[in-house]
């Protein structure tokens, strides 16, 4: 494995503003939630997977233009921090001690951007192999760095003090690793985009075995755990909400508002062990919330500008709001809850 630190990068900083181009504040009807949407200025380069460990300076990539930008949602500043031509970046999180951690998804590598001291570490896969880290994670303890790699057919370990990688490769081809979350046991749920399967990996062993969901058309994309342990997916082919329970492997569905045309994507799970997803498949995207308790859909808002895509979000419970990145070349938040 290679390791690389670069020097500071360079790094530009957008003229600050208040100005929320995108609110449906004062036309919220019941069951509605605030969302607000900060347009990037940096052309149509897909701001996604945005990511927050203080709720103050809100970290997130652009996909298209290779950067890792930031912003503040007080004052509105947004700057932007350039990584390696062809990076690719499709997801990146923070640790506890702040380092930014980057999926360098065409470029076979894992990024780690250190704030304080302006350096950036490359971590490149032995062999190019997997070839494209998807979506990370970082377990409770922070010792290891998950990621699915979709193309590559595999699930990668890293551990972040010996920068020692382990791969598992996934049975059932093209199966595509997607979403990914660790449950309050360590297990590690992956969904399988290209099947009806769901996979969970025994950190000890590395083991892992498929479930196979009911219905055969199914093609489950994000995932989130509630704390009763159950495994909730949005399947983005059929239009559900999906629970797995894994003591029984019964699943449960729901048909999502805009069934067949819903194209769930995005999803979060609150504080109250609600359900955050969002359809894609109608425009503008629909921000949806469930309910498990009582087995309904309780809230839907459109998303103010229109959302494109929503990919990936990150609830954030000291505010109690959720963080996205739409492909209108926004970022945004969804007041989902009050803040603590």
């Amino acid at each position: 494995m290679r390791f690389l630190v670069l020097a500071a990068m360079s790094v530009s900083i957008a003229a600050p503003s208040l100005a929320q181009d995108f609110t449906n504040a004062g036309t919220l009807s019941d069951g509605q939630v605030l969302i607000e949407e900060w347009t990037i200025p940096y052309g149509n380069s897909r701001p996604r997977d945005p990511y927050t460990a203080d709720g103050e300076r809100i970290w997130f990539v652009g996909q298209r233009d290779d950067y890792l930008g930031w912003l503040y949602p007080e004052t509105g500043e947004i700057g932007r921090l350039d990584l390696p031509a062809g990076t690719g970046p499709h997801n990146q999180i923070v640790d506890a001690d702040g380092n930014v951690w980057i999926a360098g998804n065409r470029d076979a590598f894992i990024g780690r951007y250190n704030p304080q001291t302006n350096q950036f570490m490359r971590i490149d896969m032995p062999n190019g192999i997997p070839r494209d880290p998807h979506t990370l994670i970082m377990d409770a303890g922070g010792q290891y760095l998950w990621f699915t790699a979709q193309g590559a057919n595999r699930i990668g370990r890293l551990n972040v003090a010996a920068n020692d990688l382990d791969v598992i490769d996934i049975p059932t081809e093209n199966a595509r690793p997607y979403g990914i979350e660790i449950d309050a046991n360590g297990t590690v749920w992956v969904v399988l985009l290209g099947t009806n399967k769901i996979a969970a990996v025994n950190p000890a062993t590395l083991q892992l075995v498929e479930i196979t969901l009911p219905r055969e058309d199914a093609r489950p994309r994000r995932i989130g755990i509630t704390d009763d342990g159950l495994i909730w997916y949005v399947d983005y082919a059929g239009g559900y909400l999906g629970a797995l329970d894994p003591s029984t492997s019964g699943v449960q569905e729901w048909r999502a508002p805009s069934a067949e045309n819903s194209r769930p994507y995005a999803m979060a799970v609150d504080a109250q062990n609600r359900i955050w997803f969002v359809e894609t498949g109608v425009e503008p995207n629909n921000f949806v919330g469930f309910d498990p308790a009582t087995e309904t859909f309780f809230s839907q808002t459109d998303v103010p500008s229109g959302g494109g895509t929503l990919r990936h979000m990150q609830f954030f419970e000291p505010t109690g709001e959720i963080w996205f990145g739409a492909d209108t070349n926004t970022i945004g938040r969804a007041m989902v809850m009050p803040a603590e």
